[in-house]
């Protein structure tokens, strides 16, 4: 079945999107007008922040001093999953909204001081740290939202069947947090974010990200017009690609998600040719735009975390990744709102939990998009 999710005007505009609720035989209410998505993995935030032996206190002072932290455990306390001590890490990764300073010209839009984080996407590093799975979480999923603290102590009441994205537009990052790891059952061990312009910058300073497009992408709405063919996608065009999804594919945010997991790959592979990893100046001029443009849980708060952190992550190639989408299926209420496969996601979620490969069965009839294979690491 192909369902378009929540359809989207031009970018110009935005309003708050409303949650639906679903219910047998009955149809919700039309939402509102639905923001614009921003993805990307942990690779984008930390894979570049690898500082090589500088060693400089200035450089240490100048890149700590960058930070931006929300101190995740404190806010959520006790009442978490329990850690599994396996070697093992998980990441929720979170794209911002947010229409505030540089975001509002990427965006379109107006600032309302207010941000959402349309999909997550959900790292498991395995033991070892040769491999990992992901797991996008798409935002049009209804699920029900827990209560929470968010960073400024304010606590938020539990809702049922509200949209996915709602838990990061009610109580921010912490919020965020307590959701999926109500949905799934893992703990998250970090959380990494970036925002419109944090996406752009850190793609220009890598010099491009190189893709192939099998089809030709049109959508004005994203401003992006690509022809069939490799291209290298500055920092404006890969924001666009991402945030894609008219003109390719269904239209539905199920198909732009695959379309983010391609340029997910491609930008992995991008990192390792510049040479990141070699280049103190490359690592450096990187390090202090990433610094500037994430925003981490305070367990990573500091230079000398990220490093290790990111240390940890850069044996990890596009090749031993595996990248699927939460099992979900189409709301029998409403085809624009999807909701959880459970018996398929618990699949997903166990295998994590145990540290074990994502098993094919897990994914294997649930909804998807149509984009699959339209974009490619060159």
């Amino acid at each position: 079945m192909s369902a378009e999710s929540t359809p989207e005007p031009a970018i110009p505009e935005a309003g708050p999107t409303v949650p639906g609720r679903r219910g047998r035989g009955r149809r919700r209410k039309a939402p509102g007008t639905g923001r614009r998505a921003l993805r990307v993995t942990a690779w984008t935030a930390a894979g570049i922040l690898v500082l090589g032996g500088t060693g400089l206190g200035y450089v240490y002072f100048k890149l700590n001093g960058n930070l931006r932290t929300v101190d995740i455990n404190q806010a959520l306390g006790s009442d978490r999953p329990t850690k599994v001590d396996n070697g093992s890490e998980n990441i929720l990764v979170l794209g911002s909204d947010t229409r505030s300073g540089a975001n509002k010209k990427l965006g379109g839009g107006a600032d309302d001081g207010s941000a959402r984080s349309d999909t997550a996407m959900i790292v498991h590093v395995y033991q070892g740290h040769k491999r990992a799975g992901v797991v996008s979480v798409p935002r049009d999923t209804l699920i029900d939202r827990p209560s929470c603290t968010d960073a400024n102590g304010v606590t938020h009441d539990a809702a049922t069947d509200v949209m996915f994205n709602s838990a990061y537009s009610t109580g921010g990052a912490t919020c965020a947090v307590k959701t999926v790891e109500s949905v799934t059952g893992i703990r998250m061990d970090h959380y990494l974010e970036v925002d419109f312009s944090g996406f752009q910058k850190l793609v220009d300073e890598l010099g491009g990200v190189t893709v192939t497009t099998t089809k030709s992408i049109d959508d004005p709405q994203s401003h992006l017009d690509l022809k069939a063919g490799e291209h290298k996608l500055d920092g404006e065009q890969a924001l666009g690609l991402v945030r894609t999804r008219h003109g390719v594919g269904d239209g539905s945010d199920l198909g732009r998600i695959q379309l983010q997991q391609a340029f997910v790959k491609a930008l992995i592979n991008q990192v390792k040719q510049v040479g990141v990893f070699t280049s103190p100046k490359k690592l450096y001029d990187l390090a202090d735009t990433a610094t500037t443009t994430v925003t981490t849980d305070s367990d990573l708060g500091s230079v000398n975390s990220l490093v290790d952190f990111a240390n940890g992550l850069k044996s990890i190639g596009s090749k031993n990744m595996r990248m699927v989408t939460m099992p979900v299926e189409y709301d029998p209420a409403n085809p624009n709102r999807v909701i959880v496969a459970e018996a398929k996601a618990k699949l997903v979620w166990t295998a994590l939990k145990n540290d074990r490969p994502i098993p094919a069965s897990a994914t294997k009839g649930t909804a998807t998009g149509q984009a699959k294979g339209v974009v490619t690491s060159s």
